[in-house]
Parts: C-alpha cells; structure tokens; sequence
C-alpha cells in the first residue's frame, strides 16, 4: 500500500534562519578601523607614560573582535517547519550542530502569537496536548511577523 501523493509532499516548508548583516570580511575591517581608532589616543596615553590605558584598549579590540565573530557563528543556527497534511515536524539545529525535533499532528497544534505594545510579534510558539515548541526566536519581529501569518494560512489550509 501506498500513500496518496499528498501525503508524500509538503504543505508547507520553510527554513528559518537569523540575519547576520556583517560578514567575515565586514567584522576584520570593523575591527581594523577600531583599532586604528584606539591607536590615537593609545600613543598619547603611551607616551605619558598610562602604558594600562594602551592595555584597556588592546583587551576591548579584542573583547570587540569576539563578540562579533561570536555573532557571526550563533547565526548558523536555523529551524526547518514542514507540515505534512497528517504531520507538522519542527527541526532546531544549533551553532554547534546540535538537533532538537518535534512532531505534531497538524489538527491539533496551535500557533499562539504575542505581541508586545506596539504589535510588533515577540514570541511564536507551537502548542498540542501539553507540549510547547517556540519556534523562530532568533528572527527580528518583521520576519516572525511575516512567518507566523503565512504558517498559520498553511495551517488553516491543511486543516479544511
């Protein structure tokens, strides 16, 4: 026995993944300018003889140089939602690798949707019999905004 083509291919699928707006080549020059920057008053302080402040500097150049390469490796994370007509899969993949699934039936999950004050989206989370998933937390409020309306008319699509 077979299944119906249907049931074989996708409602709906998407792949969520964080922005990141500065690439390798951005953060090394973020970074030179930087530290060109904290030169300048580095060879004041150095000469006066403040050699600790030039130390200071060095450390937030490097502290600088951290974060964002940090930020840059954190943006690898990324979730896959596939709704099926008989299955809703939600897959979490880390920086590191790391894997989380969870599996719904599509006729009972629920997208529930918060807002802050100004009804930007600040949380989407999936909701069946006692298990919870929030899904999308790394996007900007636009892009769960954009998400969460188009999954919640595959969803009601799925569902009639």
């Amino acid at each position: 026995m077979t299944l119906s083509a249907s049931f074989d291919k996708p409602v709906f699928s998407a792949r969520l993944t964080a922005h990141r707006s500065l690439g390798p080549v951005g953060i090394r020059h973020v970074v030179l300018v930087f530290a060109a920057l904290a030169a300048l008053p580095g060879t004041y302080f150095l000469s006066a003889g403040l050699w600790p402040v030039v130390g200071a500097l060095v450390l937030a150049t490097m502290v600088l140089w951290w974060a964002l390469s940090f930020s840059l490796k954190t943006g690898r994370t990324f979730e896959e939602v596939t709704l099926w007509r008989d299955n809703l899969k939600v897959r979490h993949v880390t920086h590191r690798g790391d894997e989380r699934h969870h599996a719904f039936n599509p006729f009972w999950v629920r997208l529930d949707v918060s807002r802050d004050f100004e009804d930007r989206v600040t949380r989407m989370t999936l909701s069946a019999r006692g298990e919870s998933v929030e899904i999308g937390a790394f996007l900007n409020p636009d892009d769960k905004a954009s998400f969460a309306h188009a999954f919640a008319l595959a969803l009601h699509r799925n569902r009639n």
